[in-house]
């Protein structure tokens, strides 16, 4: 995967011709935006060629008049304007796109943030560029040649960007060659390249998973200079950036072998806690014996809560409590399992005690992983998911009460 050249002006106006109606969706999740759309399909309006059918579709998560201010501004738009408003925001902004993703009708989407932080006259060289160049993604980048992050606010935020696009690409080399920001929130992909059902967003950062999970085969990347908002406050938070984190785990820890390494690591960690109560326990006049099985639970809550967080997040199906004594009967039936194992290793086998007892550690710790994941854990059956479709309905259908030449917002599905 590589970068290419950006075409010219009279070339974009030849693809875009050349483009079906109705080829380019236009997704942008919101959040309390509503100082900003009425500029953004402002925008919009002027950078897009009348010769490149395009529709916007917002889908909302707001707590204020957003849905009402989009409806009132679209209006004046030349191009169809809808508005999935979602009660809950699951998933995040990645999730708002995910949404957005399956309802759309055209060949290509293309993902922008509604603060005018992504430049709208970039939509048609996105898309004329994946044309051309045969790509399924194509990102708007600020770390390309010609790109800037002029308009992030204070070194704080610089310092935040920069460390979190060499993290994601340090543990994704390989998904992530040919994208010099994998933590743009701008970019094309073709709609028959996301593969329906695998996508699991989690935060902001949705390019990353469309990138790791959907291994498009072709990248290109245009360069773009990142604005000021228009208007309002940044969403970003330390929860989203916690968010974040847990997500790169996810993806990192898809893989079996991966979950497991994750797993061992948890493990190891939980001897703090353990020791800890170990020694307090024992300081404070109990026997030892009583104190090492004490002691023992607060490692299993320790790691308990950290493989909640940071390893099966996305596997909770079972009540809280229901995966905590599973869990914890299965850390603590480790203990038993192993003393017999040693004695068969030393006394069947002829082992000595040091091998045995680190053969003992690695099987039973394999055997609690393969538990963890089948008895506390387990994947949630699902039905065969159907391909999304190439071509289709428009992403909301025009509220039947609505003459045609009037926009507003439709009560049964969100049109405007």
């Amino acid at each position: 995967m590589s970068a290419f050249p950006v075409p010219a002006e009279d070339e974009l106006d030849a693809l875009a011709t050349a483009t079906r109606p109705g080829t380019v969706t236009v997704i942008v999740p919101t959040f309390n935006e509503a100082a900003n759309v009425g500029e953004l399909l402002a925008r919009i309006a002027a950078s897009v060629p009348s010769h490149l059918p395009c529709e916007v579709l917002f889908v909302d998560d707001s707590t204020d008049d957003t849905p009402e201010v989009i409806a009132k501004a679209a209006q004046d738009c030349p191009f169809p304007v809808s508005v999935i408003h979602r009660d809950r925001p699951d998933g995040g902004l990645g999730g708002a796109v995910v949404e957005g993703i399956k309802a759309a009708a055209s060949d290509w989407v293309v993902v922008m943030d509604g603060d005018l932080q992504h430049p709208p006259s970039l939509v048609p060289e996105l898309v004329a560029v994946g044309e051309s160049a045969d790509a399924d993604l194509v990102v708007a980048s600020r770390y390309t040649k010609g790109g800037s992050r002029a308009g992030l606010a204070g070194g704080y935020r610089v310092a935040v960007s920069r460390a979190s696009t060499w993290l994601t690409k340090s543990l994704f080399p390989r998904a992530l060659r040919g994208i010099s920001d994998p933590m743009s929130g701008f970019f094309a992909i073709r709609r028959a390249a996301v593969p329906a059902g695998s996508l699991r967003p989690l935060g902001y950062k949705i390019l990353m998973e469309l990138a790791v999970r959907s291994r498009p085969r072709a990248v290109a990347e245009v360069p773009f200079v990142f604005q000021e908002r228009y208007a309002g406050e940044s969403k970003s938070t330390p929860r989203e950036g916690l968010r974040f984190l847990r997500h790169l785990v996810e993806l990192r820890t898809a893989a079996p072998l991966a979950r497991l390494l994750v797993f061992g690591l948890i493990g190891l960690t939980g001897f703090v806690p353990n020791l800890l109560g170990l020694y307090v326990l024992t300081q404070a006049g109990m026997h030892y014996l009583p104190a090492e099985i004490l002691a023992n639970q607060a490692g299993v809550a320790w790691n308990f809560v950290l493989i909640e967080v940071f390893l099966f997040r996305s596997r909770r199906h079972r009540h809280w409590a229901d995966r905590a004594g599973r869990f914890a009967l299965l850390a603590n039936a480790d203990l038993v399992l192993r003393i017999p194992l040693i004695a068969v290793l030393v006394g069947q086998l002829g082992m000595s005690v040091l091998p045995a007892t680190g053969l003992a550690l690695l099987l039973t710790f394999v055997v609690r992983f393969a538990a963890t994941e089948a008895l506390v854990y387990s994947r949630r059956r699902k039905f065969p998911t159907p391909p999304l479709p190439v071509t289709g309905a428009p992403p909301q259908t025009p509220c039947p009460q609505s003459p045609p030449a009037t926009a507003g917002r439709c009560p049964q599905t969100g049109s405007v």
